[in-house]
């Protein structure tokens, strides 16, 4: 998506049927031509309500009633040559996306039941499902009936299906992960957001994406490697749920001879959930540690430490780059603007602690709640990757133009602030975040009427396609300071404002 054009040039707006493609190539097709000289305004993407508010914004809305399983193309430019080169374009980049690579008699399966009856019996064990969350629950009950484990990135898929997939799977002898599963690691192979680490004892259990990524990148900078990292869905350790993929991940480890440790990661579960987790735990043979935080357990890379000393491997040195020394301006308060839900919430378990109240689009305590405008005087944190703000459009961690429209929005406010961000590396994210954030923190400080000291906590590897030490140089030379440690950099952050962590 590209700025509102102006009111002149030419423009195409069509929807197209029986056309679909996951959020992430669309954006990229709607980057790629919206960097063409001449091109003013590109949105190409499903028709989900969200997208026709977008579109509308741009002055570019269909007519008619658009259906969601519809594709929109809305594209401005200065005129009608580089309108029809742009349409061309998007045309291009969908028909690339469908040419198959096999043999020209081939045809596509277009379901996960006609996939898997394709192949043969000793196929693939996993099947990934990234459809609407209206359309996920029968291709993974295909998968879980051809005796696959299946993991489900789509999100929107109502709590109820869930739990009936879930004890399916559990009775067929095969894994649910999700739905909202974002981060896997299954023998070495690296699924959804998550980071190039060395293979090793340790397997995660997690009902976190961005708490699987911080824990495994950690525990790689430390020289321990994981053996599998299995996410269940941000939803497992609910009530509703019950930790039914939990349980079924814990046994499918404790079974793994590659596995001598494990780590269970997760956002604050229901007690209930957790307890009957712990009570499954201790009945294996494998040694399971907990890392679900909670107001008691705030701290991810204390319970990493903690692992670590299990295995007697040496807790290192976690890096850092430090920025400029900005010092905050008086009455001061947190603004955290976070990709990753889990990293938001162990923000203000940690923060709350010495703040007091901290406003929030996923609050500690629903009376906190910031509301749809997202804004609010005093501490903030918002998580971006929250289901609410990603419905028709891409993952923050790919897509930043609402973390950075925030950023300026702290910067322009007048209220003196600390600034703590999280940036998430790995397959799937942005291949250069600091490429649009550099500029951005730049402007913002520039913009600030007071000091605007920056906090980042960087979640990644030097393996990653992105590098750790190239983003955190890029980082700091903007100056911010970054952590690998998201507890590090929030405590860096108390201490900027003056607060007693």
């Amino acid at each position: 998506m590209t700025a509102p054009p102006s009111t002149t040039g030419a423009r195409h707006v069509s929807l197209r049927g029986g056309v679909y493609a996951d959020s992430v190539k669309l954006m990229q097709v709607s980057r790629d031509v919206g960097a063409r000289d001449g091109v003013s305004a590109v949105l190409v993407a499903m028709a989900t309500p969200l997208n026709l508010e977008l579109a509308a914004g741009m002055g570019l809305a269909p007519d008619g009633d658009p259906a969601p399983d519809q594709l929109l193309v809305a594209i401005a430019a200065t005129d009608d040559d580089v309108l029809a080169e742009a349409v061309a374009a998007v045309d291009a980049a969908l028909a690339a996306r469908e040419r198959s690579t096999g043999p020209a008699q081939a045809i596509p399966a277009r379901t996960i039941g006609a996939g898997l009856d394709a192949l043969a019996t000793d196929g693939p064990a996993l099947a990934i499902v990234s459809v609407p969350g209206q359309y996920a629950v029968a291709e993974a009950a295909d998968a879980i009936a051809a005796g696959r484990s299946v993991l489900v990135f789509s999100d929107g898929v109502p709590v109820e299906h869930e739990v009936a997939l879930k004890r399916a799977a559990h009775d067929a002898g095969v894994l649910v992960m999700g739905p909202d599963c974002g981060t896997a690691i299954v023998s070495g192979v690296a699924l959804g957001f998550a980071n190039v680490v060395r293979r090793g004892p340790v397997g995660l259990v997690a009902a976190s994406g961005t708490g699987a990524q911080q824990v495994s990148c950690l525990l790689d900078m430390a020289g321990v490697g994981v053996s599998h990292v299995l996410g269940v869905g941000g939803r497992d350790l609910s009530e509703a749920v019950g930790g039914l993929a939990t349980l079924d991940a814990l046994a499918a480890l404790d079974a793994d001879p590659a596995t001598e440790r494990v780590l269970l990661v997760s956002k604050p579960p229901a007690p209930s959930v957790a307890e009957a987790v712990r009570r499954a735990a201790d009945g294996l043979s494998v040694p399971v540690r907990s890392a679900a935080l909670s107001a008691e357990t705030p701290d991810l890379t204390a319970a990493v430490e903690a692992l670590l000393a299990d295995l007697g491997a040496e807790v290192p040195q976690w890096p850092s780059r430090r920025g400029d020394g900005t010092a905050a301006g008086p009455g001061a308060v947190l603004k955290g603007l976070y990709s990753g839900g889990t990293l938001a919430d162990e923000a203000m378990l940690l923060a709350a602690p010495v703040l007091g109240d901290i406003r929030s689009n996923t609050p500690l305590r629903p009376e906190l709640d910031l509301g749809t405008d997202l804004s609010a005087r005093g501490s903030v944190v918002i998580d971006f990757g929250d289901d609410a703000l990603t419905a028709g459009r891409a993952h923050p961690m790919i897509d930043p133009t609402l973390r950075l429209e925030a950023l300026a929005g702290v910067a322009a406010s007048g209220e003196p602030a600390v600034l703590l961000m999280d940036v998430v590396l790995g397959h799937g994210a942005d291949p250069d975040p600091a490429a649009a954030l550099v500029p951005a923190l730049t402007a913002a400080r520039e913009a600030a009427e007071t000091p605007l000291p920056v906090v980042v906590a960087l979640i990644g590897t030097e393996a990653d396609p992105q590098g750790w030490g190239r983003q955190a140089d890029a980082l700091a030379a903007a100056g911010a300071v970054v952590f690998a440690s998201n507890a590090q950099a929030t405590r860096h952050a108390l201490d900027l404002l003056g607060a007693v962590s």
